[in-house]
């Protein structure tokens, strides 16, 4: 890392800054839309797969049978897909770790206006946060 001579070591007279820190849990969380998602392309290709695998019938054409049994062994899929994600994520809250943040919050400091200036033309405060987690990689 290169050495900037020290410029940003010295605090900014017109910037205010307060720091708090906390105990956060951190782990990792499965995506539940993607569980379902694949839920549901794995009914698709079961009822297809039911579906030409028998006879055609007199009463119903394929496409029909189709339409059938894919609304219900999807809608299944997808079930089972959430719950999954749902056994995932209660598993990754076991191994969640419990880490100290630090949040630094700063603020512009607002100069006194000398005679008559419009609120146009004040400066305002601007705040902005920056949550950072002091996490050891083991």
């Amino acid at each position: 890392m290169r050495d900037n001579g020290g410029v940003s070591d010295q605090p900014d007279p017109a910037r205010t800054s307060s720091e708090s820190r906390a105990a956060v849990s951190v782990r990792r969380a499965p995506r539940y839309f993607r569980f379902m998602a694949v839920g549901a392309a794995v009914g698709v290709l079961v009822s297809i797969a039911l579906t030409f695998s028998f006879p055609e019938q007199e009463d119903f054409s394929r496409l029909q049978v189709l339409g059938f049994t894919g609304l219900f062994i999807v809608a299944v899929a997808v079930a089972l897909g959430a719950l999954v994600a749902i056994a995932i994520d209660r598993a990754s809250r076991r191994r969640a770790r419990t880490v100290e943040a630090q949040r630094v919050e700063e603020h512009d400091v607002e100069a006194v206006p000398e005679a008559a200036a419009s609120p146009a033309t004040a400066p305002s405060a601007v705040a902005t946060a920056a949550p950072a987690a002091d996490d050891e990689k083991a």
